[in-house]
């Protein structure tokens, strides 16, 4: 190993030849000539690296790119220092078999499992045991197939690298970059487990917004079902059952898109409100609390999704059969009656106020999903991001909030619309928000939101040395 610049391994053991500036005129060694082992070679090929490839049917393959040389596992491995382990972990038991052949090289570990923790160690922490004389290196192992043949423009560039040999872990790092990728050192092999964790992970940040978010559908879903198509069928006999396909959804939409949104702002609340009450911020937050933190971005891209939906359906409600015919009966039942109805000033502001909010509210609502992209992200420093996250964030769940309220309007107060004493809809949406405004409302009374400011610049209410510090 390397440390602070000086060599940390005997001359026996010791890397050969593996400079940075050397590194690139070996030959590398592949053993497997399956998908990723012929990817990986022909990347290689065209970055001016010689390939070989060990096979236990050297006569046999005839797939190997062009210009790859094709021997047995023991001539091949000769030919290389850095030998890339293409097989799955069932099938190193022969590896043993080489073991002098093998004795000082670098083993690039590249295989994935088929579940997470499939084994009691990592497969290259397995690979090591069997092979203690070699330099083993885990890489390689996020990057597909084909990734490899398509340039690696349409995939993560990101390569992973791990070792316990700094010398064996740069070559292949260097390797790394040469293919056009970007290696990521992290650190020894006991890494290699999380490593070889990362690419069998199936969205594990989207997990807990996309549970919340369905269940907020489905009960809201089944409420509107309720108090919209069930109480007009039970009461009058009438069959509203078309609402199902686009009045309820863009009933649905709103609802979970603003709960959600105020899901985002809720946890930091309540962890001021825990450190308030503790007075320190060196108390670990409840594991809930702390997975609940972890996932504001993902709720609130998830919430942004509904609220680009409610916008699409509500585009195309005055091209709806029911909607027309709506229209018309209003303007018949005017004309035989010979009764013309009167501007309402009230209505009207109300009808233009509560639109005039709701894109309000949209515009800020993408403005904060734009903001959330690692690539804008990247781009401003952590000041900007906060004023957009925190303040332009409460802005938008307070446009959101009133846009409901004014599209509640009087029906709040409307007999007709409480179903079976149930309140409408849009009424079970404003009670989360309303009470997240409400207390953030409360924590920025200047005493508290001061507590607050010192207890995260490190002020403790039980410590003597932070008071008198302070």
């Amino acid at each position: 190993m390397e440390r602070n610049g000086e060599e940390m391994c005997d001359s026996s053991n010791c890397f050969p030849l593996q400079t940075m500036e050397s590194a690139k005129l070996e030959t590398v060694c592949i053993f497997g000539t399956g998908d990723f082992g012929r990817s990986l070679g022909l990347k290689l090929l065209q970055c001016g690296y010689s390939v070989v490839f060990g096979s236990r049917n050297p006569n046999s393959s005839n797939l190997i790119p062009k210009g790859a040389e094709i021997l047995s596992h023991s001539e091949a491995a000769k030919k290389s220092a850095i030998i890339i382990i293409a097989i799955h972990r069932e099938h190193y038991d022969f590896l043993t078999g080489l073991a002098d052949v093998l004795k000082g090289k670098v083993l690039v570990d590249v295989s994935n499992n088929l579940k997470i923790n499939q084994y009691p160690e990592s497969n290259a922490e397995y690979l090591a045991s069997l092979l203690p004389g070699c330099k083993v290196v885990k890489a390689f192992n996020t990057v597909s197939a084909w990734a490899l043949q398509s340039g690696t423009l349409d995939a993560s560039r990101q390569v992973f690298v791990c070792s316990d040999d700094a010398k064996a872990k740069e070559a292949v790092m260097e390797i790394a970059r040469s293919l056009g990728l970007i290696p990521l050192d992290h650190g020894s092999l006991l890494a290699a487990n999380e490593i070889e964790n990362y690419p069998l992970q199936l969205f594990p940040m989207w997990r807990l917004p996309c549970y919340i978010c369905a269940g907020f559908t489905v009960l809201i879903f089944l409420y509107c079902l309720v108090t919209e198509v069930f109480y007009p069928l039970a009461t009058s006999k009438e069959d509203t059952s078309y609402l199902i396909v686009i009045s309820i959804p863009n009933r649905v939409f709103p609802i979970v898109s603003l709960i959600l949104l105020a899901l985002v702002y809720l946890p930091g609340i309540i962890a001021a409100i825990i450190q308030l009450y503790k007075g320190t911020k060196y108390s670990r937050f409840p594991d809930w609390l702390d997975q609940w933190l972890l996932c504001r971005k993902q709720l609130g891209l998830v919430a942004l999704a509904y609220a680009f939906l409610h916008a699409i359906y509500t585009l195309v409600m005055p091209i709806r059969y029911y909607v027309r015919w709506s229209v018309n009966s209003y303007l018949i039942a005017q004309i035989k009656s010979n009764n013309t109805y009167p501007l309402s000033n009230y209505y009207a502001w109300l009808s233009d106020s509560y639109v005039a909010l709701g894109i309000l509210g949209f515009f800020f609502y993408v403005l904060l999903g734009i903001t959330s992209l690692p690539s804008v992200s990247n781009a401003v420093n952590w000041r900007e991001f906060r004023f957009v996250q925190s303040k332009l964030g409460y802005l938008t769940l307070v446009l959101c909030t009133a846009h409901t309220l004014l599209y509640g309007g009087d029906r709040f107060i409307y007999g007709p619309f409480y179903r079976w004493y149930l309140p409408p809809a849009f009424v079970l949406s404003l009670i989360i928000p309303c009470a997240v405004l409400a207390m953030k409302f409360i924590l920025i009374v200047p005493c508290l939101d001061q507590r607050i400011t010192r207890i995260r610049q490190g002020w403790e209410r039980k410590s003597k040395a932070a008071n008198t510090d302070s």
